[in-house]
Parts: structure tokens; C-alpha cells; sequence
């Protein structure tokens, strides 16, 4: 069985700039830098076979390449109780077409659809009982973040091992997007 997921592999700059906004926020468990990354879709455990299947689909999606930006911050809740701490991805029609040409591709092969919306962000950090007052000082100073905008090439297969420190993610197949025709 592998556990799988497709995600936008961010540039190394794109990394950097935003594990300079990790920090300062007590009960936080900041990603690390090798693991930031923006889902596209999670797919879960499957058989080697149906891995393979998931690839092939992938393999057959043409979409152009096109740019994103990160902007602002934000938090996902659980009973009121902030758990997620995120950094925002600029509305982006090319973004949401690669995405449903991903869903579309891989319901195809006979995967169930994803449960939940599609909410493009990249996760910074994991939290557990934090500091809210800490918490909120940090939302007011980062909240209006904005990285320069990047081009995305392509998309990844992740699949994804858990340990005692967390996951790591190791890139299973990369799909280039064609490059847009000059005017």
C-alpha cells in the first residue's frame, strides 16, 4: 500500500521566503522546509496497481503552465479551536482547471471524489493548544503577506511515509504542463 497525494512542489525561493514566517507562535509545529508544498488532491491508501493506474492518469493531463501568488494568512478550525496554520494561494482560474482536470482524471480510473472543497493554501504549521494571544499578534503582523508570484511547471506525485516526527514525502512521478503559445 502506498499513501498518496498530488501537490505543486514550490521553488526553493518560494520555501524560503515563507520558513521566514515560521516562528514566534508557542504550541505551533512548523513544516519543514522540504515539505512545504500546495495540495491538489489527497488520495490515500492504495494497492501498488491502483498506484500505478493513478500514475498513468496523471500522465495523460495537458494543461498550460501559469503563474501563482501566495498572499495573507489564515488558520483552519476544529470546534472553534485553531489547528491549522496557513498562507494563502491568489484566486487563480488556470490553478482551479489543473485541479479539477486532476479529479476528473483520477475519478475516471474508479477513486472516489474528494470529500472535502478545494481550498488552495500551503500549511505552515500544525497546531495544538496554542498561545491565542501569541497566536493573534502573529496574524496581525503576517497577515498581509505577499510573495512575489512564481510560475507553476508542473505538478507531483507525493506519496507520503509517517513517523514518529512526522511525515515525509517523497516525490513518486513529476508532470511537466505545456508551456503557453507566444502572442
Amino acid at each position: 500500500m502506498k499513501r498518496l497525494f498530488v501537490a505543486i512542489d514550490l521553488p526553493d525561493h518560494i520555501r524560503d521566503d515563507l520558513s521566514e514566517l515560521q516562528g514566534g507562535v508557542p504550541g505551533a509545529r512548523w513544516i519543514d522546509w522540504d515539505n512545504l508544498h500546495l495540495t491538489l488532491r489527497f488520495i490515500g491508501d492504495v494497492r501498488e496497481d491502483m498506484a500505478d493506474d493513478v500514475d498513468m492518469a496523471l500522465s495523460g493531463i495537458v494543461a498550460p503552465s501559469f503563474d501563482l501568488s501566495i498572499t495573507g494568512l489564515g488558520t483552519f478550525e476544529t470546534r472553534g479551536e485553531p489547528t491549522t496554520l496557513w498562507a494563502g494561494i491568489e484566486r487563480n482560474p488556470q490553478l482551479k482547471h489543473l485541479r479539477d482536470r486532476i479529479e476528473s482524471s483520477l475519478r475516471r480510473i474508479g477513486l472516489p471524489p474528494e470529500g472535502r472543497k478545494f481550498s488552495p493554501h500551503i500549511t505552515l504549521a500544525r497546531l495544538k493548544n496554542p498561545c491565542l494571544d501569541r497566536l493573534h499578534s502573529y496574524m496581525a503582523r503576517n497577515n498581509l503577506v505577499r510573495l512575489a508570484p512564481f510560475t507553476v511547471h508542473g505538478f507531483t506525485l507525493f506519496s507520503s511515509h509517517l513517523g514518529r516526527s512526522g511525515a515525509t514525502y517523497t516525490p513518486e512521478a513529476c508532470y511537466r504542463l505545456k508551456e503557453p503559445a507566444l502572442a
